[in-house]
């Protein structure tokens, strides 16, 4: 370590990266969040250039971390550990850069005009063939942190970043996603919305739809009836529409649809505010069977006669079943005319005696309140 003080290459670069952090400083407060991941890459990016040419032995981000927080003291993130975040970011996304020259093109990204200095580089993920330099600037250094500690892939990680930018994701919602495997479950449902809906609408439907879903935050016994499940669903509402995904607008459960003299019951009826359309929800707590098609098309049929208006794009129905045979399903969606999708759901499901030494949600309630009520008066 010592060698490193004394080497004068070492204190050169310190005194350069100094007053890039300086000008980083200024420009904080036009786009503090993009000026902050921009200089994070490029310190990343020269941590990494410096251990592979210069001989600076293993102490170097230790003796970094102590300099910068020297001379910067009301400044966060010079730790060890954030210094060493900022490596694995560069090395992480680093496979993707084109070049290292920052053109024009991001400048009002990120907050007008900018000098093109030595910290500004450009990062070229071609996923798709398009450039996301922007969003990886737009979303903040907790997030990118908790991505890369997760995502095995740059492609995993562009997911995320763009629904976190898409849906407003606070760090706990980004995180939430992650653990539940969003990445390998949106988009991969069994659906015929390709043969009845017309694009981009057909498009945007496969896509909010998941191959299975996570229930984990219902605690109900391993015989627990449909019923059951859908009044825990509803009793756990907030939780329930954060794994269906934004846009799903909550109407009623056992809905009531009058056909001629009798009357019918959805399982759940949503409004999807970016489909524009009625979604009916049916669970089933067995393997899927192909008549469970048949009832949730006939109710297809009835929201579009009865509900649905001339404004509303066609109604969709998601068949959530414990299991499915893949082949069945798309033997049984074949030449419906209604949209229709069939995903899987899974919960942990508590025993009989687990569930009866759990207290219920009441008595929860009923104890903390009155834990309130005795600390309100000592």
């Amino acid at each position: 370590m010592n060698n490193i003080i004394k080497t004068e290459e070492y204190h050169h670069w310190l005194k350069d990266l100094k007053k890039q952090i300086q000008k980083s400083q200024i420009k904080a407060a036009i786009s503090v969040n993009s000026q902050l991941i921009l200089l994070y890459w490029n310190m990343g990016r020269q941590i990494v250039e410096k251990q592979e040419n210069a001989k600076w032995g293993s102490g170097f981000i230790e003796q970094l971390s102590k300099d910068l927080r020297e001379e910067f003291p009301e400044m966060k993130g010079f730790s060890i550990t954030n210094l060493a975040y900022c490596k694995r970011f560069f090395i992480f996304y680093s496979t993707l850069l084109v070049n290292y020259e920052m053109t024009t093109s991001i400048y009002p990204q990120v907050g007008g005009e900018m000098e093109k200095d030595n910290l500004n580089y450009e990062i070229y993920p071609q996923v798709g063939g398009e450039l996301e330099i922007d969003k990886i600037l737009l979303i903040p250094w907790g997030h990118h942190k908790f991505i890369i500690d997760k995502c095995d892939t740059i492609k995993q990680a562009l997911f995320y970043i763009n629904k976190t930018i898409e849906n407003n994701w606070s760090r706990s919602i980004l995180e939430y996603h992650i653990e539940t495997d969003l990445y390998d479950r949106q988009g991969k449902a069994i659906t015929n919305f390709n043969q009845t809906l017309p694009e981009p609408q057909s498009d945007l439907a496969n896509e909010i739809l998941k191959s299975s879903y996570n229930f984990e935050f219902l605690q109900l016994s391993e015989k627990a009836r449909e019923t059951d499940i859908e009044k825990a669903l509803v009793n756990h509402l907030q939780k329930f529409l954060l794994e269906l995904g934004v846009g799903f607008a909550y109407m009623g459960r056992q809905y009531v649809l009058k056909v001629g003299d009798d009357d019918y019951r959805t399982d759940l009826l949503f409004y999807h505010t970016k489909l524009k359309c009625y979604v009916i929800i049916e669970l089933k707590t067995k393997k899927f069977e192909p008549e469970f098609i048949g009832k949730l098309n006939f109710y297809i049929n009835a929201v579009n006669e009865l509900i649905k208006d001339e404004h509303d794009k066609p109604t969709i129905g998601i068949l959530l079943c414990k299991n499915k045979n893949n082949y069945a399903v798309k033997f049984s969606l074949r030449n419906l005319n209604n949209p229709i999708g069939v995903s899987t759901y899974h919960f942990t499901e508590l025993t009989d005696e687990m569930k009866s030494a759990l207290p219920s949600d009441e008595t929860l309630q009923h104890e903390l309140e009155n834990f309130e009520r005795i600390h309100a008066k000592s």
